[in-house]
């Protein structure tokens, strides 16, 4: 539960790696996925695969957003709904390969962070700071075949103090590139983890339980939230895998689970320090 400052900060999930981040003023949607169930995303190459569930709103149902954070462009994490039904003048912040595609079909505030670049939004006396991190989505040349993916992490501060250090891991693999995040942005209270071992032509190119435990063990977050699981068939490891192991590791208090349609309290920082 998040520790009482006069300011809300909560993420409802909605689906694969969908979220709506809800931060003091600022409402930000994270690789926004609105097809339903029986409805093919593309995946590149000539791939697709279908949609097993259904997300717990539509992209009409949104409210006003301030951005959208979108780790790559895959059709499971920006698909043609939200092409259609995503206002064009909303702010996106995505990788540099992900932001020349989305300008070319008319998001003309699509901005581009290569690693380690962040983005600051301002409101009165409360900031968000959006700093790309490091990612990949699969091994060796596999990697540099699929898309472009950046990892995110969200700092909101109030008066000049952070309240909350949200990394959101993007569709990668855990990696030692990761073991740098930590190092360079200690004291992360909540990490939205994509999960769901996912196989393409029998190759792994997200975390399947054992790397999403390592990469918990790694960051040791206060809180994690485990998504983008059970979406598609290309999902092959059970998110019930990941929180056996979790427990088996001990995690028990900071790993929970986070239903479609639920919204969670993100963990503030008791006394914060200077931003």
């Amino acid at each position: 539960m998040a520790e009482s400052h006069g300011t809300t900060t909560t993420v409802t999930f909605v689906g694969t790696a969908t979220t709506l981040l809800n931060l003091g003023d600022f409402t930000l949607l994270t690789d926004p996925n609105f097809l339903h169930a029986g409805q093919r995303a593309y995946l590149g190459y000539g791939m697709w695969t279908r949609r097993r569930t259904d997300p717990a709103m539509s992209v009409e149902d949104l409210p006003a957003l301030d951005g959208v954070v979108l780790s790559h462009l895959h059709g499971d994490h920006f698909d043609r709904v939200t092409r259609a039904g995503l206002p064009k003048d909303l702010p996106i912040i995505t990788t540099p390969q992900a932001q020349r595609r989305l300008r070319r079909w008319g998001f003309a505030h699509a901005e581009a962070l290569s690693t380690w670049e962040s983005q600051v939004m301002t409101r009165g006396n409360q900031r968000l700071r959006i700093i790309s991190m490091p990612g990949t989505h699969g091994p060796g040349i596999v990697g540099r075949l699929l898309p472009a993916v950046m990892g995110s992490i969200i700092d909101f501060e109030q008066d000049n103090r952070r309240l909350l250090r949200l990394y959101v891991t993007g569709d990668t693999l855990n990696r030692s590139m990761l073991a740098e995040i930590p190092q360079r942005y200690p004291g992360i209270d909540a990490m939205l983890i994509h999960l769901g071992g996912t196989r393409i032509l029998g190759i792994l190119v997200t975390m399947d339980d054992h790397q999403g435990v390592e990469l918990v063990n790694l960051v040791r977050p206060r809180l994690t939230l485990p998504i983008h699981y059970d979406d598609y068939p290309v999902f092959r490891s059970p998110l019930q895998a990941f929180l056996d192991l979790a427990r088996l590791e001990g995690m028990t208090a900071g790993v929970r689970p986070i239903r479609r349609g639920e919204t969670v309290a993100l963990p503030q920082l008791a006394t914060p320090p200077p931003a």
